[in-house]
């Protein structure tokens, strides 16, 4: 993933630039998800929910037997709140994943080289050789070489922390979070 001559040259480029695109990127899912859903009814649905899981845990540690049985009558009501929240979580996420696949796939590779930071520390904390978030040793003795440097982070990784990072400010700023607040 990424190109040998990216049209964004160096690493600072990249670096903002990438944080830049996954800003826009949770700009644009926040912006759908406001569309779409009903934020009221959202936090309504997953308060109740969690009041209602609050109830059952504390009527388990009582180990109250009555109230258990009272508290799991609710319990079909409680699973058709939870696929109606899921349902309403997924409806943004089925109109934004064919756009970021295409934006991840097909421009982010034209732009940007294989890796665009440096990371101070190994970030290869998944147990076994499934995939790297950074380049390691092996990876500098390839040919032709995949990175510079030991650590720097590839192309898809820094887009997924950077996302990550910025997803819950700005679910934050746009009143989008999925918080019962």
């Amino acid at each position: 993933m990424g190109s040998q001559n990216p049209w964004i040259q160096g690493m600072i480029g990249s670096t903002f630039g990438i944080v830049g695109i996954a800003i826009l990127l949770n700009l644009f899912t926040a912006t759908i998800r406001r569309k779409m859903v009903d934020q009221d009814k959202l936090k309504r649905i997953m308060k109740e929910v969690k009041l209602w899981q609050k109830e059952r845990m504390a009527a388990f540690k009582a180990k109250d037997q009555q109230k258990i049985d009272e508290v799991n009558k609710k319990s079909s009501y409680m699973n058709k709140m939870n696929m109606e929240l899921m349902q309403m979580n997924m409806r943004p996420m089925m109109i934004t994943f064919v756009p970021f696949l295409l934006i991840f796939y097909l421009l982010l590779p034209h732009l940007f080289a294989p890796t665009v930071a440096l990371s101070p520390i190994p970030l290869d904390v998944i147990p076994g050789n499934f995939f790297h978030l950074t380049c390691t040793q092996a990876d500098l003795s390839k040919t032709p070489p995949v990175c510079n440097h030991v650590n720097e982070l590839y192309l898809w990784s820094w887009y997924f922390l950077s996302s990550v990072a910025m997803s819950g400010i700005i679910m934050r700023v746009t009143k989008t979070s999925m918080t019962a607040d």
